[in-house]
């Protein structure tokens, strides 16, 4: 007797634990469904993530796009060479262009140790579909060499698409930059504090027409290199090359949070409100104190969702609908 009602208890105790997993692994779709204006929901834990896409609760997004016959794929453009090195870049545009179109120029992440240009294809091809010309570029990594050289190679690809916006079609005075973790640093950074270019310009645009980014995206990207957090980040630390202790100054140097003032370009960003890598008070910090100085700035939290959680189609959806209409207001 005592054997059965045992057995019962641990039933009862599946039976619950089991309608409990399903209820939170529908929850985040049917909100979804329910409230479809609102930022979506995900599961909170990594592991209900992958289950969810295990499950065929979730779907991924397509990060390997074919290129439709529509768009012209133009790479391995060189913009820079460092020591034999070839830094490159890809174009994507409408076959169809009558008309000098905005720019969009994606800069990957991948801890300024890895990450390649295609990483951002599934945004590259979707936006030049929709009209815009798309450009994603390659700079060096740590293998490579350690802080300021990304940034300098960051800014050197921009001044190369500046004066070059003839030849592939699009206005150099609506160019917007876009980038995703340790891109979104080195795009904030590019855009906040627009360097001189380290290579000669054949085109002497700088001396006649000076341009600028117009406006820029930040998808998770770290902001200030000086808290507590990040400088024992083995990622910071290794993308800078010296601890805090050695040079405290280039940490603050390295972090787009010194180069905030008025009248810089309008910012959208987007936060996972569970990335354990990049933690929501960098994002957080970077609204409020643009806010402060005046700057327009949009600021999109999805609740539950991971570092990286743009390659979940929902998370993707919902983030390309709102650059939609920050790149119709500031681009076009």
């Amino acid at each position: 007797m005592k054997t059965k009602t045992f057995l019962k208890r641990i039933l009862k105790g599946f039976l619950l634990i089991l309608v409990i997993f399903i209820i939170l692994m529908l929850t985040p779709r049917t909100i979804g469904w329910l409230f479809p204006d609102k930022a979506p929901i995900a599961y909170h834990f990594e592991l209900l993530d992958y289950l969810a896409i295990g499950a065929g609760l979730e779907k991924m997004a397509d990060l390997e796009p074919e290129i439709p016959a529509t768009i012209e794929e133009i790479k391995d453009i060189e913009y820079k060479n460092v020591g034999g090195k070839s830094l490159q870049l890809d174009i994507y545009k409408p076959r169809n262009l009558t008309e000098p179109a905005p720019l969009l120029v994606f800069v990957h992440g991948g801890g300024w140790k890895g990450g390649k240009r295609s990483d951002y294809l599934v945004y590259l091809v979707d936006y030049a579909e929709k009209g815009y010309v798309t450009a994603t570029v390659s700079y060096r990594l740590k293998n490579d060499s350690i802080y300021p050289a990304c940034v300098q190679d960051v800014s050197d690809a921009m001044h190369f698409l500046f004066s070059n916006a003839g030849k592939y079609g699009y206005d150099p005075d609506r160019v917007a930059m876009i980038g995703g973790s340790a891109g979104g640093h080195l795009v904030l950074m590019t855009t906040y504090d627009f360097k001189e270019p380290a290579i000669p310009l054949d085109s002497g645009y700088l001396a006649t027409r000076p341009h600028k980014v117009k406006c820029v995206v930040d998808i998770y990207g770290p902001v200030d290199m000086t808290t507590e957090y990040a400088r024992k980040q083995p990622l910071v630390t290794g993308f800078i090359g010296h601890s805090y202790e050695e040079r405290p100054q280039l940490y603050w140097d390295a972090s787009p949070a010194k180069y905030l003032r008025k009248g810089l370009p309008p910012t959208l960003i987007f936060q996972g409100t569970s990335d354990n890598l990049l933690p929501q008070s960098q994002s957080d910090t970077l609204k409020a104190r643009l806010d402060r100085l005046g700057v327009p700035a949009e600021y999109y939290k999805l609740p539950l969702w991971p570092h990286a959680m743009d390659v979940a189609q929902r998370a993707n959806d919902y983030m390309q609908t709102k650059m939609d209409a920050f790149f119709e207001k500031y681009l076009n």
